[in-house]
């Protein structure tokens, strides 16, 4: 009997060292799968943000958190398997709200047309990672510009954060002003506020999950939001897979290609690139996977899972799927290849059977939530040379017009434009390239085309 058992242990430590390469990585299984979990916990905050943020688009909010949790395991799962690095997937933040706020609603596009959007971006990314043409790009692309564009993002989820929160209001004379801050909604918004803020400080892992969970709980004791009713409104008694119906192949290539949408193709690409890169080498770097050039090895495999997860992501009903930096928190666990991320894919699969507790999520709970990530993406303006005003000036820009025009895509643009014209003007015209100097023509002439 125990021969047999034996046997099968055996058998399995076989096949996972096939697969995952644990003793060369000098890691196990039992590590793997811990850090799996703290990965998990640390990102799962993901499952209520990105179906709140998508509610304003219209779509369904059970629908898309059954979409977040099959697309974050599907790409994650591709990740382990594939690429074999402990790196997990999910809808990435700013890029859900560029969808929501800028696409949807700002040019009043149908959801189903945006998905078609984010499709396409997938495949064109799937293309640039096939051709090596992303390498064209990343070098081609200045340093200052690449730290501005997640610094912009950070100040935009930040905003649609107080906004949601109800600290940020509209005024007809200033724009924005102050919120009632004397208010139940925002009362509970800030308590969730310094609470999540707190467990954040104090590195608690899942703090953000933690803090969503707990506002939610406070803001039923102040009457802002419901109580559960019954077993049925926590989790899915029935087939949870019939949850992403609403939004499963619902998306419009062809509305796409109608619209004429460079631009928003060009943004939902461009920013995954960057996004997706730097989380790799971040992550690379905390797990010790770079070589001793500091590049990271099957990183063509690693892009490859994002641009599948995408398109899978926009077939199942959400915006693009990113790597996640939160997977540096398995890392310091000890996570160093795919199992990690297999861990990963299977908790969030498992999490679907929750799609009915997204109902009981208020915007209260999930605004602070905005607001902090945006503070965490704030970190990378440290590196931004701004007594160089030819570095500060696009820098500026790029990160100001992200959420004063509601919109990432209006962001690059002023970026590129004023980067590639300072140099000019100023005689440094030889730190401008191909890249810079195409990317600029093409957005003067998408504002002058429309």
């Amino acid at each position: 009997m125990s021969t047999v058992a034996e046997f099968k242990g055996q058998d399995e430590n076989n096949l996972l060292e096939r697969i995952f390469h644990l003793k060369e990585l000098r890691t196990s299984a039992r590590t793997e799968i811990l850090a799996g979990v703290t990965t998990f916990v640390t990102m799962a905050y993901i499952l209520f943000v990105n179906p709140n943020i998508l509610k304003d688009a219209g779509m369904p909010i059970q629908a898309t958190f059954a979409a977040t949790a099959i697309s974050a395991a599907f790409a994650t799962l591709v990740m382990g398997l594939y690429a074999n690095y402990p790196i997990a997937m999910a809808p990435g933040m700013g890029l859900n709200a560029f969808f929501t706020y800028s696409v949807v609603i700002g040019m009043k596009l149908p959801w189903q047309t945006a998905l078609g959007a984010v499709f396409i971006s997938g495949l064109v990314f799937f293309l640039l990672t096939v051709t090596r043409v992303r390498e064209w790009i990343i070098e081609g692309v200045p340093q200052v510009l690449r730290l501005s564009i997640g610094v912009g993002i950070g100040l935009f989820i930040a905003f649609i954060g107080l906004k949601n929160a109800g600290i940020v209001v509209l005024n007809k004379d200033t724009f924005v002003a102050l919120g009632d801050m004397r208010s139940p909604g925002v009362l509970v918004s800030v308590f969730g506020l310094i609470v999540t803020g707190w467990l954040m400080a104090k590195r608690i892992k899942g703090g953000l999950l933690i803090g969503i969970l707990a506002t939610t709980v406070v803001s039923m004791l102040a009457g802002i939001s419901h109580p559960p009713t019954g077993l049925s409104s926590i989790v899915m008694l029935s087939n949870p897979f019939r949850e992403v119906a609403p939004t499963f192949m619902h998306l419009d290539i062809m509305g796409v290609l109608s619209y004429g949408l460079i631009s928003i193709l060009f943004a939902f690409t461009f920013v995954d690139m960057f996004d997706n890169i730097g989380t790799l080498l971040g992550v690379g770097r905390k797990a010790g996977l770079l070589d001793e050039n500091g590049n990271l090895p099957r990183v063509g495999r690693a892009l490859m899972a994002d641009s599948i997860g995408t398109m899978f992501g926009s077939i199942m009903g959400t915006p693009t799927v990113t790597s996640y930096i939160e997977s540096t928190a398995g890392v310091a666990e000890g996570g160093k290849s795919g199992l990690t991320a297999v861990t990963v894919a299977v908790l969030f699969a498992v999490s679907i059977i929750f799609a009915p507790l997204v109902g009981l999520i208020p915007a209260q709970a999930t605004a602070p939530v905005l607001i902090l990530v945006g503070t965490l993406m704030m970190g990378e303006v440290v590196h931004i040379k701004f007594d160089d005003f030819t570095e500060a000036f696009p820098a500026f820009m790029t990160i100001v017009m992200m959420p004063l025009t509601y919109s990432i895509a209006q962001g690059l643009a002023f970026g590129f434009m004023s980067y590639t014209i300072i140099k000019l003007i100023t005689g440094r015209y030889k730190e401008n390239n191909a890249v810079t100097y195409t990317l600029t023509i093409l957005f003067i002439l998408h504002f002058i085309i429309g």
